[in-house]
């Protein structure tokens, strides 16, 4: 079985989880209604997606 010679220390073992943090969402602003979405999203007030409409818009 493999065990680890030394003990890894807090530095070490933080510079490898320093890509584990979780980035900000993008948003980009819809070209017809001018809202923000997320990128490759169905927008759901509108139901479109990618100029064509997918689902039926959400009743108010």
């Amino acid at each position: 079985m493999a065990v680890p010679k030394r003990k890894t220390s807090p530095s070490r073992r933080n510079m490898r989880r320093s890509h584990h943090a979780l980035g900000a969402n993008n948003y980009v602003e819809d070209k017809e209604t001018g809202e923000l979405k997320r990128p490759h999203h169905i927008d759901l007030k509108t139901g479109m997606y990618k100029g064509r409409q997918v689902i039926t818009p959400k009743e108010d």
